[in-house]
């Protein structure tokens, strides 16, 4: 029977009861899709799985998104390695605040990350949930960012000039920059989830790199304001690793970053994204209950 245990921050659970390394039937595939709609982000400890039931998972979820700027591990399409070496001297990988990908048309619904090499302390993952962060603003102050459109971009991080581009050496993670991260998307700076009709943030500074229709300057300090609200510590869950754990979350509700603290020791994990939300529905073969629900 599966069992959920809410993490008692602001988002996070644990759920056991469940064996991922065999397929899921549809009423598993509904109880975790709620579970995860409900808490955002949930792990699943003593879960020894391998790549295969990885995949698997990720299917029974929607299918794969794309990961455009991440070379798969080989003899995999869709799983890439998330990893640093012991001796690894180079700034540590996606210590800012983000959600995946958030710079494309379709940005996947979800990520998936399974434990592989876990370092015995450090490399928590933090994340903060976006709809506790817009439901927390005085009404006056949502009046004045809803309506605003942001405009994402992968330049800051994935083009040959920016931070995993040409200079970036030494990195063990197989990173690949392009002259398409120059590329840029909008979407509305303020979301309404598709699955829980919830409002709440949708990424922040960094993926976006802009406001439509405000000047540069005046764009710049508002996201900058906003970062620092969307990552009060109101709002995050810090997530503590184990070996053998597979964690989801939902890139439509929370922000996320990596920390350090395992100096000495390395680290890895496989990730596949789950495709957005509108393509997994267009699989007449998606199990699972994927009905919108009311907001909460």
């Amino acid at each position: 029977m599966i069992e959920v245990e809410p993490s008692g921050a602001a988002c996070g659970a644990r759920v056991t009861g469940v064996d991922l390394t065999r397929p899921l039937d549809a009423e598993s595939i509904s109880a975790i899709r709620r579970a995860w709609l409900d808490h955002q982000v949930l792990a699943f400890p003593g879960q020894k799985m391998d790549d295969d039931d990885l995949e698997r998972f990720t299917v029974a979820f929607g299918g794969f998104g794309t990961d455009p700027f991440f070379a798969p591990i080989p003899g995999r399409e869709h799983v890439a390695a998330i990893l640093r070496e012991a001796d690894e001297q180079t700034p540590l990988f996606a210590e800012n605040w983000h959600t995946d990908w958030s710079f494309q048309a379709r940005p996947p619904a979800g990520t998936c990350l399974l434990a592989v090499d876990i370092p015995p302390f450090g490399g928590d993952t933090l994340f903060a949930n976006q709809n506790a962060a817009w439901e927390a603003l005085e009404p006056e102050r949502q009046r004045e960012l809803e309506g605003l459109v942001a405009i994402h971009s992968a330049r800051l991080a994935y083009s040959p000039d920016g931070t995993y581009g040409k200079g970036d050496a030494g990195r063990s993670m197989a990173i690949r920059p392009s002259e398409e991260a120059l590329a840029t998307q909008a979407h509305p700076l303020i979301a309404i989830h598709p699955e829980t009709a919830r409002k709440g943030f949708f990424s922040c500074l960094g993926y976006i790199i802009g406001i439509e229709g405000m000047p540069q300057a005046e764009a710049t300090a508002l996201l900058r304001e906003l970062y620092a609200w969307q990552s009060s510590d109101r709002f995050v869950y810090r997530h503590k690793w184990e070996p053998d754990m597979l964690v989801m979350w939902d890139n439509r509700a929370v922000l996320h970053r990596a920390t350090g603290g395992y100096e000495g020791h390395r680290r890895e994990l496989h990730r596949t994204t789950i495709a957005a939300w509108d393509d997994a529905r267009r699989n007449d073969d998606q199990p699972g209950d994927v009905r919108p629900r009311e907001a909460s």
